[in-house]
């Protein structure tokens, strides 16, 4: 059953993280026709477009993606702790799953800056993946680079970023109950 359980969280988990992936590309209008947006947009497309005819954008948003990122993060305490004997509890089958979100979303912004720094060391010329990660990035390095300037030519935005993003996860572990345990 454990094998089960490990399998199940892992393919939620991962559709949370290409979820997100895909509402943070329209949000800093990545280049919508990169091999990486293409995979993003295909894997979940299947999904996303039947929700859309329901649930219209807003302000830019794609809301029905978000909502169907809720929709997934919600099954996964609700699928899981049933299949172990659990209870049926959908009011804290949401709670979690709007916390455990709003958590891939940090977790998401960390792997991101993570490849990039890496693939800033090893890839040498144009590489439209990294173009892709630099896209998503900049919106949350750029106001660092600004305080925090280069020096001698290292760049410590992504140094600072991994900290700060660590301090309000543990900030976050002390104001909101289970948040440790997502």
């Amino acid at each position: 059953m454990e094998a089960i359980n490990y399998l199940l969280k892992f393919v939620l988990d991962t559709f949370v993280l290409v979820l997100i992936f895909r509402v943070w590309l329209q949000v800093v209008k990545a280049d919508f026709y990169n091999p990486l947006s293409q995979f993003i947009v295909k894997v979940t497309n299947p999904l996303v477009i039947p929700l859309r005819r329901v649930i219209p954008g807003f302000a830019g948003l794609d809301i029905a993606t978000i909502v169907l990122i809720l929709l997934v993060s919600t099954s996964k305490y609700i699928i899981i702790p049933m299949m172990n004997g659990g209870p049926f509890d959908p009011v804290s089958a949401l709670y979690f799953g709007f916390l455990f979100s709003i958590k891939q979303v940090g977790f998401l912004l960390f792997v991101a800056m993570l490849i990039m720094a890496i693939m800033s060391w090893v890839v040498q010329g144009y590489n439209p993946t990294q173009v892709i990660f630099h896209q998503l990035t900049e919106p949350f390095l750029n106001p660092i680079r600004r305080i925090v300037p280069s020096i001698g030519g290292l760049d410590l935005s992504v140094l600072i970023a991994f900290l700060l993003l660590n301090v309000i996860n543990i900030l976050l572990s002390g104001w909101i109950p289970y948040w440790g345990m997502l």
